[in-house]
């Protein structure tokens, strides 16, 4: 019988042993279910951030001023004249006559191509260029070319040519048949 004690209290320990090595192992269970749930949390958020960003972002209104409006729905064409304006963000765009060809769909209506004529000013920041024409083209790339002895100038830099497309989103140039005078700063 007095082996049975001591049997007791070894299971007993041994118990107790077990209990407090599986102590880190829960520990750890905790930790790993912790770090798995923050991760999902993080990954959750910057999945969500990175959608946000793929999404495009909301198309800039396009307001058109002027003396007098025609519009033709059936050819879905809209012709201003007179101290036209047209502001779309940060650019504007000044001209006597302006022919507008747009498309209609779900969302509304959508501008696919403008004329303009006489007078022809686009003002965006720093930059001022005239011409006599100018046709903006939204498809397939964002562009406006200006044709009728076209000057483009930013501060007392002067760029003139025959033909000047200047692409919008990446903002670059091409100008043929250029000259360009530059004015160094600091009288250097």
């Amino acid at each position: 019988m007095e082996n049975r004690p001591s049997v007791k209290r070894q299971t007993s320990s041994v118990k107790k042993l077990i209990e407090l090595e599986s102590r880190p192992a829960a520990l750890l269970c905790c930790c790993a279910t912790a770090i798995i749930a923050l991760f999902a949390i993080y990954y959750s958020l910057f999945a969500d951030l990175s959608f946000a960003q793929d999404k495009k972002a909301p198309k800039e209104p396009t307001v058109i001023t002027s003396q007098k409006l025609t519009a033709d729905n059936k050819a879905k064409t809209a012709f201003f004249e007179g101290s036209v304006v047209a502001k779309k963000g940060d650019m504007t765009m000044f001209a006597d006559s302006m022919m507008v060809y747009y498309s209609e769909d779900k969302e509304g209506s959508n501008i696919k191509k403008i004329e303009a004529e006489g007078n022809v000013k686009l003002i965006k920041e720093s930059r001022v260029v005239t011409s006599r024409f100018a046709t903006y083209f939204s498809e397939p790339e964002e562009k406006i070319v200006f044709t009728g002895e076209p000057v483009a100038s930013e501060e007392e830099n002067v760029i003139t040519g025959t033909k000047m497309t200047y692409f919008i989103k990446n903002d670059r140039s091409i100008v043929e048949n250029s000259k360009v005078f530059l004015k160094n700063k600091g009288g250097r």
